[in-house]
């Protein structure tokens, strides 16, 4: 066993099992004649590999788990409480860890991190703008602020309570959508003209925050931007030799993509560094008002000392959570987008991995399992709910590991960084405009995923055109024309005045609607639309012996005990192996040998009943 080791033609991978069978689960491997992979879903590598593994993925999502809580500072009231700032960093980690392992155990079981989500910050941006919420002048300004008094803490607690209160209400709506089946259902009706517009409009709407961070310095966030595209653009396909050890030689040397794995974690680092060397040769201005002081590195290094080596975040740390009607609302736009993209997200981990399709019941499961999620994190006070993150499932292509154990190891790292207390507190002190240049590449690669769906959609129609550019037009104008006009929308009750304003104010609600409302309502034919070739990418997998392995739940758990009637016909509950096409009526149960790995063997038994 090498580690990490060979090269294969799509790229390097950090392992191989050709020559170790006792890696492997029951001796299964993946599907390697497919997809060519190191390691398959169904097997364990090494325990050392496993740790390295899953804290590459822990590294991979670091921008999203940091990213998220960073933004929401400046309307939490927190933008000059760094150690506030890294109890909400730790918590998401805390969360995302729990929450990764309950999706890898029982939700969709495919091997899939779930973090905080983008899609939750506009709405939570918008429902924290309303004149209840805006934070007092005086926490603008740094000397004014003292993050230990009581009035402080209450003033930024009571705003993460408003938060945890909706995010838990629209969590348990996502939870009814997918335990009930009706994700199913509602994907006849979403197609890429609705989701372009709703995932584009995620991102466009944060350019404010975005700008606003790198025009702490330009410079410094320009340097950034340019690290990031250098090291993931232009050196990707660049390898360096890393020392490795294994049981045929001791110490030797294996090439590794470095920058194609790790290109905003270099690029952070770098920078931060440089940032440091400004630092201590006085190179910036160390007046807190000049331009530029933002980006030393000591203008929040006081929250290391602060912050305590160990912190187990638990829920309701900040209080009793409280609800509001707008709140839930804004809040359930953003559920509905990110169930959305978790569904795309399955079927592209599944085709990577080497896979079947999921099945709908392991798609119920898994939208429920994120609503779970999302009530998990509500509760412990993170500010934000979890979904699946596209950044890893890219990374499965990159390392070619698709086992499930490996993602159980990132699970288990994000709640050591969790309860870690310095290490929130070290990510608090990135320098902002660093943090700037670092959202602006990340918002510009989740607008160019939105738009990415449109590839199934004739584009050459004048209907598809008008669909897409009108509720992308709308989804920037509205909200911009409501938030400059709040004392238009008044219909005397208070409560219904706030719903309607975030859910005007939430860009991707108002594109994403329009979308939904005109792609239904014009007329189109299927292909026209991408339906066709939509629905043919996400077709139900066929109940095989392997599709019930990958997704069936653990312990025999519907197959072995709790068989009942009862129990298989609950939309998230595993089916029985169905034969194949025209056999209506049939269950084919396959007695699968040791050494099954991805056809059906030739020696396997069948029996139709």
């Amino acid at each position: 066993m090498t580690f990490p080791c060979s090269q294969q033609s799509s790229g390097d991978v950090l392992g191989s099992h050709s020559d170790d069978p006792g890696s492997k689960k029951n001796g299964q491997a993946g599907r390697p004649k497919k997809s060519h992979l190191a390691y398959g879903i169904l097997d364990i590598p090494p325990w050392y590999l496993c740790i390295f593994l899953g804290i590459q993925h822990f590294l991979t999502a670091l921008g999203g788990l940091v990213g998220v809580p960073l933004i929401l500072a400046k309307d939490l009231c927190l933008q000059h409480d760094p150690l506030g700032q890294s109890y909400l960093i730790s918590t998401l980690f805390f969360v995302s860890g729990i929450c990764t392992l309950l999706q890898v155990f029982l939700g969709v079981r495919l091997p899939i991190l779930q973090g905080g989500t983008f899609a939750f910050v506009a709405p939570s941006l918008a429902m924290l703008s309303l004149p209840a919420w805006k934070c007092p002048e005086w926490t603008f300004n740094a000397s004014l602020v003292n993050s230990s008094s009581p009035e402080f803490m209450e003033e930024w607690q009571k705003r993460i309570r408003e938060l945890q209160g909706a995010i838990m209400v629209a969590s348990c709506v996502q939870m009814l959508v997918g335990f009930s089946g009706l994700i199913g259902f509602l994907m006849r009706f979403i197609g890429p003209l609705t989701i372009a517009p709703t995932i584009s409009l995620v991102a466009l709407p944060l350019f404010d925050s975005a700008s606003n961070d790198a025009g702490i310095h330009w410079g410094i966030a320009a340097m950034t931007i340019f690290l990031i595209v250098l090291f993931s653009q232009y050196l990707k396909n660049i390898t360096v030799p890393m020392p490795m050890c294994g049981r045929g030689k001791k110490h030797h040397a294996s090439r590794f993509h470095l920058f194609q794995v790790f290109p905003v974690l270099l690029a952070l680092c770098v920078s931060w560094l440089f940032c440091l060397v400004l630092t201590v040769t006085n190179a910036l201005p160390s007046d807190p008002t000049a331009y530029g002081y933002g980006a030393r590195t000591d203008s929040k290094g006081g929250v290391l000392n602060q912050a305590p080596w160990f912190r187990i975040p638990y829920p309701g740390q900040w209080g009793v959570p409280t609800i509001s009607l707008a709140g839930v609302f804004g809040i359930i736009a953003g559920v509905i987008s990110s169930m959305v993209e978790s569904v795309g997200d399955y079927y592209a981990c599944a085709r990577l991995v080497g896979a079947p399709p999921p099945p709908k019941h392991a798609i119920n499961r898994g939208i429920g399992i994120e609503g779970l999620g999302c009530l998990l994190a509500g509760a412990w006070g993170t500010g934000n709910g979890t979904t699946s993150y596209s950044e890893n499932v890219g990374a499965l292509g990159i390392t070619q590991v698709g086992s499930r154990m490996v993602i159980v190891a990132a699970g288990g790292v994000l709640l050591l960084m969790g309860v870690f207390g310095k290490i929130g507190a070290a990510f608090a002190t990135i320098p902002t405009p660093v943090i700037g240049g670092m959202f602006l590449v990340m918002f510009a690669i989740i607008m160019a995923v939105g738009i990415s769906n449109l590839q199934f959609v004739d584009m050459n129609s004048s209907r598809n055109l008008f669909v897409f550019g009108f509720s992308i037009y709308c989804g920037l104008a509205i909200p911009n024309w409501v938030n400059k006009n709040t004392d238009r929308l008044q219909t005397g009750i208070l409560q219904l005045d706030q719903v309607i304003q975030v859910l005007l104010t939430t860009g991707m609600f108002v594109g994403g609607f329009l979308g939904f409302v005109l792609d239904n309502t014009i007329p189109g034919s299927q292909e026209e639309r991408g339906l066709l070739a939509w629905n043919q990418m996400q077709e139900e997998s066929l109940e095989t012996c392997e599709a019930s392995q990958i997704y069936g739940l653990p312990c025999g758990i519907g197959t072995k005990f709790c068989v009942s009637a009862c129990a298989r016909s609950l939309p998230f509950w595993p089916r029985l192996e169905r034969g194949g096409k025209g056999e209506v009526g049939a269950s084919q149960f396959i007695l699968c040998p040791p050494d099954y790995s991805g056809g059906p063997p030739q020696n396997a038994l069948e029996t139709k009943m």
